[in-house]
């Protein structure tokens, strides 16, 4: 994916752009990106700074930069109650009634059966 058009911050290896945290070699395509949504995500962060051939000093400075530039914003529980009084969040719809038919694939192969045709 090429990089974002509103850039922030360049180092060695990562750049801090509108879309979040993106690896500036072109040639990864996006992989080692991080979008804005999951700068907070620690598992995703540890798992990227310990992929090989990347520069963690350069990563964690590019990390700081994108988590000052993008705050973690929590949603409070009065704010959910609002936006579900007003109609803008829906809240789930629970049927009782069970579908027609139930797929179990949990274990199995799927197993692709050969086309038949009616021949005339």
């Amino acid at each position: 994916m090429a990089l974002h058009s509103d850039i922030y911050w360049v180092g060695r290896q990562w750049a801090v752009t509108g879309a979040g945290i993106q690896a500036i070699d072109q040639r990864l395509r996006g992989v080692l990106d991080i979008d804005i949504a999951r700068l907070w995500d620690e598992s995703l962060v540890r798992s990227r700074r310990a992929k090989p051939g990347v520069n963690a000093e350069d990563f964690d400075k590019a990390l700081m930069m994108a988590r000052e530039r993008f705050p973690e914003t929590p949603v409070s529980a009065p704010f959910l109650a609002q936006l579900k009084a007003l109609g803008v969040i829906e809240t789930p719809v629970v049927s009782t009634v069970l579908p027609a038919m139930q797929l179990r694939a949990e274990g199995r192969l799927a197993r692709f059966l050969p086309q038949w045709r009616v021949r005339r």
